[in-house]
């Protein structure tokens, strides 16, 4: 055969390229100008799943998807048409998959003969390694956390890199952060110890996680979790710091908040009980320390609760809030204001030199709070009751403190609006003796040992049945009856008065009823009303309630309200008027002439009856000053036109000289002893008769 006619693969497989084209790692190929293989390495047939018999019948631009067949034809064309190297991707197919190659060609002369000599290089390991490298940045942009890392130089760890969240929680852009040492953003006078403690982990090439503050480009602080951590390249050397920042400033706000929530009282800002245990706690182990003493003042608002009940909830907080405000302004830096509940404050004075200073001290409070205060216009009073307990001469924990504080509070109560009293022993027995009373009488209400009964009010001069009094008795089980004296005060004291006021009004309501039964459909039944009472805003409405109830007429129900609660507070005193006249009730003003009268307060007052002072009347007698204060008593109720009653009448002589007198109306003894329900039948029987 001649030379020029061997078989085009016999003439290129004769060069040296045979020989080394199986050893390339990728494939290896010759296609002649009609487009078909003429030469191939192994590679060419794994990568396309043919064997050399159909690689010799395969056009090239078989092996490739339709979509990709248009570029890899053109640049096949432009191979033959230009000198150099055409690169172009496309997918070669094989077993039904699709793999990503870089094919390179050049134009090979042999003789007459043109042909596209090339290579191809699996692109399958890049794409996946570009996939992974993608998704890790889109990670790296999407988490919220900042990324940032740095490169080891020496006493330097300059930035090199920082994500989307960096910048977001910083303020500083990428071009703003690179090159800069990482500790740029370094907020003077913030944690040292804590950078001191970054910088040595930095050092000694190990990893760490930290929280401190920064500083935004704006200049506001944060607080950021900080983790940092080594990375180290192939000789094991950390040659990279990669750095994670947390923004925790909203989360140490909330801790704060939550933090002060539980140790604070919501309303006026000051400690409660529970940073109040820490702070006497603290205050007894200082002075331990230092050999001084320390005071405990528990002190409680005078007629708080009426200021609640009469100028609402709004005064109320009010009058709380300044106070607290003008208690912490009263005292040290050192001492602690705190609110238990309600309108009682503890005071927590440590390091205490002396009695005398203690003194000082209490003064300075109590002239703060006489200062005055305004609600909407409405003088308020803001006066208090003190009791002070020392460590270590009355107690030497917190509970035992606050409870001597308490008792030698009591006894400042006892003592008049504005007293202070220091703890002594001898309280002690008392308050335990109050504190049984008050459980004692709390199970006086769940057991029903509190009753009714009656004492009949009748006309001096024919002794006509006027009305009734209701009256309060309590059958205790080791002391025997008592006398409303006996425990009324201690029901006003803890607020049972309220409860206990609201049973008379419907066992009241009942006798009533009862009363029209007996063919007394007219006769009035009066009660008696502690000040606690009358001035929550819904007594009156309870009280129309409860008649409306058991159908019962309001000018059958009186009201009785001691004077002297009355003419303190004059306002309340022609609110509570107003109300009860517009209600219909009858009300009176009992033991009128007890005390210092205000005269043109009565006056001003819609009042249908006044009830003499049992001194009043005690003073009639056989010997004495026969009976002076009454017939003045007397003489300013004709004055007034209000009609008096006269009370705890016991004997004849007393019986005749308010008749002489002009004295309507009277009650005691003489006329009857108080009467339960079922003996106040049997009475009103007997005097039918006659």
């Amino acid at each position: 055969m001649d030379k020029r006619e061997q078989d085009p693969a016999t003439k290129v497989g004769a060069s040296l390229l045979c020989d080394i084209m199986d050893v390339l790692p990728g494939t290896f190929y010759v296609i002649n100008e009609a487009g078909h293989f003429v030469l191939w390495n192994t590679q060419v047939e794994l990568a396309t799943g043919r064997d050399a018999t159909q690689l010799r019948t395969t056009h090239m631009l078989e092996l490739f998807p339709p979509a990709d067949r248009p570029v890899v034809a053109q640049a096949f064309c432009d191979v033959f048409e230009q000198d150099g190297m055409v690169q172009v991707e496309a997918h070669l197919e094989a077993d039904g998959r699709q793999v990503p190659y870089l094919l390179c060609g050049t134009r090979l002369v042999s003789g007459d003969q043109k042909y596209v000599l090339g290579c191809g290089i699996d692109l399958s390991s890049h794409y996946q390694q570009k996939d992974t490298l993608e998704l890790r940045e889109r990670a790296l942009h999407a988490v919220n956390n900042g990324v940032v890392i740095t490169r080891c130089d020496g006493a330097d760890n300059p930035i090199v890199y920082v994500n989307p969240a960096f910048e977001r929680i910083t303020g500083y852009t990428l071009q703003e952060a690179l090159g800069r040492d990482s500790r740029f953003m370094a907020a003077p006078g913030h944690d040292a110890a804590t950078r001191a403690q970054l910088a040595a982990a930095v050092a000694a090439r190990r990893p760490l996680n930290v929280v401190l503050r920064n500083r935004r480009k704006n200049g506001e602080l944060f607080w950021n979790h900080l983790s940092i951590t080594p990375v180290r390249d192939r000789q094991h050397t950390v040659s990279h710091y990669v750095g994670i920042i947390e923004d925790v400033t909203e989360q140490r706000q909330r801790m704060a908040q939550l933090e002060h929530q539980v140790t604070h009282d919501a309303l006026t800002g000051l400690a409660n009980r529970t940073l109040l245990r820490d702070r006497i706690e603290h205050a007894v182990t200082s002075a331990r320390r230092t050999g001084l003493s320390a005071a405990v003042i528990l002190l409680d608002l005078n007629r708080f609760k009426e200021i609640n009940d009469t100028l609402g909830h709004d005064a109320g907080d009010f009058v709380l809030c300044t106070v607290a405000r003008r208690l912490q302004e009263a005292v040290r830096d050192s001492d602690t204001v705190a609110r238990l509940g309600g309108d009682e404050f503890v005071l927590v004075l440590p390091d205490q030199p002396d009695l005398r200073f203690t003194l000082g001290m209490i003064c300075r409070i109590r002239q703060a709070l006489m200062a005055p205060l305004d609600f909407n216009g409405q003088p308020v009073p803001t006066g208090a009751s003190m009791g002070v307990a020392m460590y270590p001469a009355d107690a030497n924990n917190f509970a035992a403190l606050l409870r001597a504080a308490d008792t030698a509070m009591y006894e400042s109560k006892r003592g008049g609006a504005g007293a202070v009293h220091f703890y002594s022993p001898e309280m002690t027995s008392a308050s335990a003796l109050r504190l049984r009373m008050e459980k004692a009488l709390r199970d006086a209400l769940l057991h029903d040992e509190i009753h009714l009964v009656l004492q009949p009010n009748v006309g001096v001069a024919d002794g006509k049945l006027l009305g009734l009094e209701a009256l309060l008795r309590w059958r205790h089980p080791e002391l025997g009856e008592l006398l409303p004296g006996e425990f009324l005060s201690v029901a006003e004291s803890n607020g049972l008065i309220v409860e206990l006021g609201r049973r008379v009004i419907d066992r009241v309501c009942g006798v009533l009823v009862q009363l029209d039964t007996l063919g007394y459909p007219d006769l009035p039944v009066s009660v008696n009303v502690s000040g606690r009472e009358f001035i929550r805003h819904d007594y009156l409405s309870y009280l129309a309630g409860r008649m409306a109830q058991h159908g019962i007429r309001p000018a059958r129900m009186g009201l009785e309200v001691k004077e002297a609660q009355l003419i303190r507070n004059p306002d309340l005193a022609r609110k509570l008027c107003a109300g009860v006249r517009s209600l219909g009730v009858g009300l009176t003003v009992d033991q009128f002439g007890s005390g210092i009268s205000n005269l043109h307060c009565l006056r001003s007052l819609s009042i249908d009856q006044l009830k003499m002072a049992p001194e009043s009347v005690q003073e009639i007698c056989p010997h004495g000053r026969h009976g002076t204060l009454a017939k003045t008593m007397l003489d300013i109720g004709h004055n007034l036109n209000i009609p008096v009653t006269a009370t705890s009448v016991e004997t004849q002589v007393q019986r005749d000289f308010l008749a002489a007198h002009g004295c309507p109306g009277m009650q005691g003894r003489y006329v009857s002893e108080p009467l339960a329900p079922g003996e106040l039948e049997h009475w009103l029987a007997g005097r039918a008769l006659h």
